[in-house]
């Protein structure tokens, strides 16, 4: 309890009410945001990543960081939303589409929405809008290997469901890795960026954030988890990538930046290495 009203005191300090401000449905979504500042001091993808010594647990965003998020399986799910709410609602696809988008911004995500004010049955929305085809997902032997080789747990740390989560990570070829998906029910349906999803997170799983990094796609969902005390990566894809609000906003919460998830893990397990004292004769 108490981590969790730290994580929200200090998000208060940014001019942001985390608990309310928007986050990516899957990564899709330009939203505005409060009044931030610029930060000069973005890391550079090409700066090579520190061993990391201290940090043994790892979590992972699914959705467009796990696989490129030019791989469009998001589409999909961003069709059947509106689908979903036409047939629930009654409503036009256009008058749908126009909830939808209203209500990701309002709420954080569409589902939370539709709860709140229409007391829609949250399975039953995750259940048809995860109806989708996995198999334009191509498996992922370079980031496969590159997690054999990272040494702690892995977790998963995302807005849709569990078994979108399995879904996505047996056609990666990744579920080995993980030793537990946190989804959005595990959270309470409480999304990301809400600080309280982070805590709950991070209680449930005892971990200690300062021990722990977090990669996500959208770099205002480090922000809670900075503030927590993790190490925080933010996984870009050029065309593809965004902050989720003003481009002058301030990123100095984004500790590490790639652009090759796969290439960055490798990078950490050999300078990790490297850091080893020599073995004594």
């Amino acid at each position: 309890m108490i981590q969790r009203s730290l994580i929200f005191a200090a998000t208060t300090q940014f001019g942001i009410d985390i608990r309310t401000s928007p986050c990516g449905e899957g990564g899709a979504g330009l939203i505005s945001m409060g009044v931030m500042k610029a930060s000069p001091d973005l890391p550079s993808d090409d700066r090579p990543p520190p061993p990391l010594q201290d940090i043994d647990a790892w979590v992972f965003d699914l959705d467009n960081t796990l696989y490129p998020a030019s791989s469009n399986l998001f589409p999909q799910i961003d069709v059947r939303m509106r689908r979903f709410i036409a047939e629930a609602l009654h409503l036009s696809l256009d008058d749908a589409y126009v909830l939808q988008k209203r209500y990701y911004h309002q709420y954080g995500t569409t589902l939370r929405g539709l709860m709140l004010t229409h007391d829609i049955e949250p399975d039953d929305f995750l259940s048809y809008v995860h109806d989708i085809d996995y198999s334009i997902l191509p498996p992922a032997p370079m980031l496969d290997q590159a997690l054999g080789r990272l040494p702690g747990r892995k977790l998963i740390f995302t807005n849709g469901s569990e078994r979108h989560a399995q879904n996505v990570l047996a056609r990666l070829g990744l579920t080995r890795h993980f030793d537990a998906v946190f989804d959005i029910r595990a959270a309470g349906y409480i999304p990301k960026p809400d600080a309280e999803s982070y805590a709950i997170m991070i209680e449930r799983h005892g971990l200690d954030p300062h021990r722990t990094a977090m990669f996500e796609d959208i770099a205002r969902n480090l922000l809670p988890a900075a503030i927590a005390g993790m190490t925080t990566i933010w996984v870009r894809e050029d065309g593809h990538s965004h902050w989720g609000g003003d481009e002058t906003a301030d990123l100095s919460h984004v500790h590490h930046v790639t652009g090759d998830l796969a290439g960055w893990l490798d990078a950490v397990v050999d300078a990790r290495r490297a850091a080893l004292p020599a073995a004594l004769p």
